[in-house]
């Protein structure tokens, strides 16, 4: 092996390049990294999100709330056409999730219609049983439209 004496001035030009050189290839290293840490994680994170779109679930739970009822008013009337109208508005409540309004297919049961929605929590049902559109609702239309009824509320139990 050779000597190789090099000037103060070679020396810092060379640790520039060799410090340049370094800085890059640690910065696009670390740059592919970050990158990939990134997509791992938008991966893991996300999936489910777009597998369930709007899941309703707290601490792998939630409360759906069914409602079977008979109507004092015949099929067809201008009375059952408002209440079914007015019941479909309470959708509108931001804790009610799935809303749907159901029609009675079976004669099982005394039971023309049937609602269904679901809820976060039961703190999110405490909370749409105490809504002011909900209460209006109950007020205004059901007790005075409704003949009978069966109301069932339900959480996954595993």
């Amino acid at each position: 092996m050779g000597d190789y004496k090099l000037s103060q001035k070679q020396l810092r030009n060379n640790d520039q390049e060799l410090y340049k050189a370094l800085i890059y290839t640690s910065f696009t290293r670390m740059n592919k990294s970050i990158l990939i840490g990134v997509i791992f994680f938008l991966f893991f994170t996300c999936k489910n999100v777009f597998a369930q779109p709007n899941p309703v679930k707290s601490n792998g739970k939630f409360i759906r709330h069914t409602v079977a009822f008979k109507l004092k008013y015949a099929k067809g009337s201008p009375e059952e056409k408002e209440f079914l109208n007015e019941i479909r508005k309470l959708a509108e409540i931001s804790v009610v999730h799935k809303f749907e309004c159901l029609r009675q297919t079976s004669r099982k049961k005394n039971f023309d219609y049937g609602v269904s929605m679901e809820f976060d929590t039961m703190e999110a049902y405490e909370e749409y049983n105490q809504h002011p559109d909900h209460l209006a609702f109950v007020e205004t239309f059901w007790v005075k439209y409704v003949e009978d009824f069966l109301v069932i509320d339900y959480e996954p139990f595993e």
